[in-house]
C-alpha cells in the first residue's frame, strides 16, 4: 500500500527557513541578483500556467460574491505578470542593503565602530487577496538576505501556490539554499487558526511576522503573537479639500484617489471639504463621482443638497475601509476640524490635503499622524514601486521599527561591528 506523506508542519517549514537564512545572510549581491533574474525569467516563461491558476481563483471569487474591486485585486493577466516580473528586476537594480554602513566612527580609545545593516533572519508574511504579494515579498526578502515563509489567502490559493513554487525553484536553481522561500496553509486549511497561532509563537525561529490584510487578521495575530509583528494594516484614507484649494486640481486628485483602483489600501475612503468652498465644489465633485459609478454617503449638509446622488452617512461610514466604489463625504469648518476627524477615524496610512495655502499645508503635514502625508497629490502614490523602492511587502502603519512602504531597508535590522588592536577595558 502506498504511503501518503503529510505536508510539512508550520514548525518544519519555519525551521527549514531558519536553517536557510544562515546561508542566505552570507550570500553576495551577485548571487542574490542572479536568483531574482531567474524569478523574473520564470514568471515570463510560465505565464500561461499562472493565468490558468488565477482563473480558477477568480471563478471561485465570483461564485463567492466578491466585489468587482476585490476581484480586480485578485486578477492576473499577461500584462500584470509582466509588471510583477519588471518589479523583480527593479529590485535587482537597487543597492544591496546588507552590510551598508549606517554610521561609523573611531572612539577616543582607538576602537573602530561601524553600525551596519543586517538581515532580520526569517520573515513570515500573512496576506490577503493580492497574489502579486507572493513575488514582491519573496524578491524583497531574498535581496535583503532574509528567508521568507508565505501564508496567502484562500481566495488566491491556486495563484499563490504556482507563484511561490516558481520563485522557490528559480532561486534554488541559482544556488540559494532550499527552504529560503517556504509556504504554509491558507486560512481555509483545516486547523488554520491553530497554524496561525503556531507561526506567531515560534520564538527563536521566526524573527518577524508581517500581516498584510484587514483588521480581523490584525486582531487574530495580536491576540496570540509572541514574536515581533509589523502590521501592514488597513487604509482608511482621506482627501481634504481646503478653502485655498484649486478646485479643478482637487477634482482630479479625488477622482484618482477613489476610482483609479478602489480595492487597494491607499485608495481614498472619505472626502473632507472646507465649508468655504463646499457650495461650489460639492456639486462639481458629486456629479463627477456619480458619473464614475461611485456610491456616495454624505453628512447632513451634503445629503440635504444632493440627496439624489448621496445617501446619508452614519458614524460607521467614517470608520469604514470600503475597498469598493463607495466614498463618504463630510463638510468641515476648518483645517483643524479636518485634522481632528482624521485623528479620530484614520488608520495612519495615507492622508492628503489639496490647498494653495502654505500655512494650511504645513499645519496638516505637522499635525496629521500617518505614515504618508500628501500635499496636492493623490493618496494612490503610497507604494514601494512609486517611491523607488522596487516593490513593497505592505505599508506599515506602525512607528517601530519601520513606517510606510516596507522595502529592502525596512527588512533589515542592524548590528555594530567593532575592531580593535588588542584593546582591553581597564
Amino acid at each position: 500500500m502506498a504511503i501518503v506523506s503529510s505536508p510539512p508542519s508550520v514548525t518544519d517549514v519555519c525551521r527549514a527557513a531558519k536553517h536557510a537564512a544562515r546561508e542566505l545572510a552570507q550570500a553576495d549581491t551577485e548571487r542574490k541578483d542572479a536568483a531574482l533574474r531567474a524569478i523574473a525569467a520564470a514568471l515570463r516563461a510560465r505565464g500561461e500556467e499562472i493565468v490558468q491558476a488565477n482563473e480558477a481563483d477568480v471563478r471561485a471569487g465570483r461564485e463567492a460574491g466578491l466585489s468587482e474591486a476585490l476581484l480586480d485585486r485578485l486578477a492576473l493577466d499577461e500584462e500584470r505578470i509582466e509588471g510583477i516580473a519588471r518589479a523583480v528586476e527593479q529590485i535587482v537594480a537597487l543597492g544591496d542593503p546588507v552590510g551598508e554602513v549606517i554610521e561609523g566612527r573611531k572612539l577616543p580609545n582607538g576602537l573602530d565602530v561601524r553600525k551596519v545593516r543586517a538581515p532580520l533572519g526569517v520573515v513570515a508574511v500573512v496576506y490577503e487577496a493580492r497574489p502579486n504579494v507572493t513575488i514582491d515579498a519573496a524578491a524583497l526578502c531574498v535581496k535583503s538576505g532574509n528567508a521568507i515563509v508565505l501564508r496567502g489567502s484562500s481566495s488566491a490559493a491556486h495563484s499563490n501556490a504556482v507563484l511561490a513554487a516558481i520563485a522557490a525553484e528559480a532561486v534554488v536553481s541559482e544556488g540559494l539554499p532550499e527552504g529560503c522561500i517556504g509556504t504554509i496553509g491558507s486560512p481555509t486549511h483545516p486547523g488554520a487558526r491553530e497554524e496561525l497561532a503556531e507561526l506567531a509563537t515560534l520564538e527563536g525561529v521566526v524573527d518577524l511576522v508581517i500581516p498584510r490584510g484587514g483588521e480581523g487578521l490584525k486582531a487574530a495575530l495580536g491576540a496570540v503573537a509572541t514574536v515581533p509583528v509589523m502590521y501592514a494594516a488597513s487604509g482608511n484614507c482621506h482627501v481634504y479639500v481646503d478653502a485655498g484649494a484649486d478646485l479643478q486640481m482637487a477634482e482630479r486628485i479625488v477622482l484618482n484617489a477613489k476610482t483609479q483602483r478602489p480595492g487597494v489600501c491607499n485608495a481614498a475612503e472619505t472626502l473632507l471639504v472646507h465649508e468655504a468652498v463646499a457650495d461650489v465644489f460639492l456639486p462639481q465633485i458629486v456629479s463627477a463621482l456619480a458619473a464614475a459609478g461611485v456610491e456616495l454617503r454624505g453628512d447632513t449638509y451634503i445629503h440635504a443638497r444632493a440627496s439624489a446622488h448621496v445617501r446619508e452617512a452614519s458614524d460607521e461610514d467614517w470608520e469604514t475601509e470600503y475597498l469598493a466604489m463607495t466614498l463618504a463625504i463630510k463638510v468641515v469648518e476648518s483645517v483643524g476640524e479636518a485634522i481632528e476627524h482624521i485623528a479620530r477615524y484614520g488608520s495612519g496610512h495615507s492622508e492628503a490635503i489639496v490647498t494653495r495655502d502654505t500655512e494650511a499645508a504645513r499645519a496638516f503635514q505637522s499635525a496629521v499622524d500617518a505614515a504618508c502625508v500628501y500635499v496636492n497629490a493623490s493618496t494612490r502614490f503610497t507604494d514601494g514601486g512609486e517611491f523607488g523602492m522596487g516593490a513593497e511587502i505592505g505599508n506599515s502603519t506602525q512607528k517601530l521599527h519601520a513606517r510606510g512602504p516596507i522595502g529592502l531597508r525596512e527588512l533589515c535590522t542592524f548590528k555594530y561591528l567593532i575592531e580593535g588592536d588588542g584593546h582591553v577595558r581597564g
